[in-house]
């Protein structure tokens, strides 16, 4: 190719990172087979994953399966049928040959953020390919879930996928984390992992999150990959820069992104994935601590002008406060109404209520409970949340109300803290158990029914 030095190329545009994640749910699946026998295959695969969406069949064929519902017959010729349902769903699942999927999605295809996953399934059912969208756009885990309840082979071609290595724009899927990163990074970061060079996980918080059993479809059973180091530290722990001369690439996983040096340190080598906040916003705990004798009248008013000042109602799910207050009449008077509405009552020794650390810690309290908070470490504790999880959430973002204090008209006084409840990841526990359905109950549910 020649070039004219009055009319240089067309230089494309710097790439930007953007923040991405990987799908894990399709709002609009839909299936389409050509052939009476595919047509079976076709409703088989549906079933088992997707049993909502629509199966397109020709004209000629929609009889095959009696009264199955969402049947959509088509009069068109296959190629403008496709044409039709690349704009309207974001899943296709066909089953034809490799070939003629590939013919027919050529000319459609935009980006790979943009355009639907894309899998095949052979006419008798016998195997399954991901053909497009494999990471980003879930085409591989639905090709996955579908082989299992057909029992039949999925064929994998991602390197990633074929080595039962790491795949940097899947990191996290189930946690919901995503990731900031721009094409080329994400390219080089890639091939640092598939071709064994050293690379580096620094991760900052989801400390107690099983992300790599489940990473990719499954690789429980599979050890980490020996040039893949994991480092777990304390969100803002400085990095060492040293590190640049013995990894390739850095993956950073924190909700605080990595300051400019470490960027600098490792250019389009660096990938930032951000787990969402775990906090729920919708239960609350509420933690109490009070002089002796306090009444009832004077801890209620105290909670009720607590909960007035949450920015949106919540619903109080626990109770909690000192063991040296397991036998105040008034504390238990109070909360009556909340327990009886199914709030749950916890009383906390100091030594456990001083092993969470709060915004307002005090000294006189402490001598006087033997722990430097009850209001807020009571309420925390309860509430789920623990130091690791705490360090992870600078700023204490689940403490809404962090100290109400209030004096009664006999000079006894209380303290309410509330704090917005722990929330795990979706399909995992607090003590960190990862979920345990097949990849086919999960899409099975994550497949939403037409509204």
């Amino acid at each position: 190719m020649s070039l004219d030095p009055k009319n240089p190329p067309h230089e494309a545009p710097p790439q930007t990172a953007t923040w991405q994640a990987a799908r894990n749910a399709f709002a609009a699946p839909a299936f389409v087979a050509i052939t009476r026998h595919g047509a079976q295959t076709a409703a088989r695969a549906r079933a088992a994953v997707a049993p909502h969406a629509p199966l397109y069949l020709p004209e000629k064929y929609a009889a095959t399966l009696g009264e199955a519902a969402h049947i959509r017959p088509y009069a068109s010729k296959t190629a403008d049928a496709i044409a039709t349902l690349w704009q309207q769903h974001d899943a296709l699942v066909a089953v034809v040959s490799l070939g003629a999927i590939v013919r027919l999605i050529a000319p459609l295809l935009a980006d790979k953020n943009r355009d639907p996953a894309v899998v095949v399934i052979d006419d008798s059912g016998r195997f399954v390919i991901p053909v497009l969208s494999g990471h980003l756009g879930g085409a591989n885990a639905l090709a996955q879930a579908i082989a299992e309840a057909l029992g039949a082979t999925c064929v994998l071609t991602t390197a990633s996928d074929s080595q039962k290595s790491l795949a940097v724009d899947l990191l996290g899927r189930e946690l919901d984390w995503r990731f900031q990163a721009s094409h080329d990074t994400v390219v080089h970061v890639s091939a640092a992992v598939v071709n064994g060079d050293p690379v580096l996980l620094w991760q900052t918080c989801d400390h107690d999150r099983d992300w790599w059993s489940h990473h990719a479809g499954g690789r429980r059973g599979i050890p980490l990959p020996q040039h893949i180091h994991v480092r777990h530290v304390s969100p803002g722990s400085p990095f060492p820069s040293e590190l640049a001369n013995h990894f390739r690439a850095l993956l950073w996983v924190g909700r605080i992104p990595p300051p400019p040096q470490v960027r600098a340190t490792f250019p389009e080598r660096l990938i930032h994935y951000a787990p969402p906040e775990r906090i729920d916003r919708t239960r609350v705990a509420v933690g109490v601590g009070c002089d002796r004798g306090t009444p009832a009248e004077t801890i209620a008013t105290a909670l009720q002008e607590a909960l007035a000042r949450l920015p949106e109602p919540a619903a109080i799910v626990h109770c909690a406060s000192i063991t040296l207050k397991r036998d105040e009449s008034g504390l238990h008077e109070a909360l009556a109404p909340y327990l009886h509405a199914g709030a749950s009552l916890s009383f906390y020794p100091p030594e456990a209520l001083a092993a969470i650390p709060v915004p307002s810690p005090s000294e006189t309290v402490r001598r006087y409970t033997g722990t430097p908070s009850v209001a807020e470490a009571a309420a925390l504790l309860a509430a789920g949340w623990r130091a690791s999880t705490l360090a992870e959430h600078p700023g204490y973002p689940m403490l809404p109300v962090e100290k109400l204090r209030r004096r009664g008209s006999d000079g006894r006084n209380v303290t309410i803290s509330l704090a917005y409840c722990y929330q795990p990841p979706e399909g995992t526990k607090p003590d960190g158990a990862t979920r345990n359905a097949s990849e086919r109950d999960v899409y099975r549910s994550l497949c939403s029914e037409p509204r």
